[in-house]
């Protein structure tokens, strides 16, 4: 009896699962890269507006450079490993690739067998007889 190939159903549901929460992950450190930007924003209205000094400001611009920094690395490692995985999805998906099958009166078999036919007849070819020319010599005077 023919089997048909089946999917790992457990495998594909824990990598779809892995890779939505990458996607969360990577959305998370997004949004704390934007409040880590308004806060710098803030720093720098309230020292325009000349309630910190130029000093405070300076340790303001190291630690946000800092955290933005920190930050980065991590969405670049977290796209990284959401490659892996959908490299993984995309192998596991292509292996079901199906196998064609055809029913006969004899049984299943895979399409590609040869399906056995009776042999044609051939007309028989003629066959061309080389004839030999005839030389003729030319009498001289």
């Amino acid at each position: 009896m023919v089997k048909v190939k089946m999917m790992n159903e457990n495998m594909f549901a824990k990598l779809t699962k892995e890779f939505s929460a990458l996607g969360e992950l990577i959305r998370t450190r997004q949004e704390e890269k934007q409040s880590v930007l308004d806060e710098y924003d803030k720093e720098l209205s309230r020292y325009k507006k000349g309630k910190i000094s130029e000093n405070t400001l300076a340790s303001s611009v190291k630690k946000t450079n800092n955290e933005l920094l920190k930050l980065d690395k991590n969405i670049r490692d977290t796209i990284a490993k959401f490659k892996k995985y959908s490299k993984r999805i995309n192998e596991l998906v292509r292996a079901q690739k199906p196998i064609a099958y055809r029913a006969r009166e004899t049984g299943s078999a895979l399409a590609s067998a040869p399906i056995k036919k009776l042999a044609k007849k051939k007309a028989p070819v003629k066959k061309k007889v080389a004839t030999k020319k005839k030389v003729v010599k030319k009498k001289l005077k």
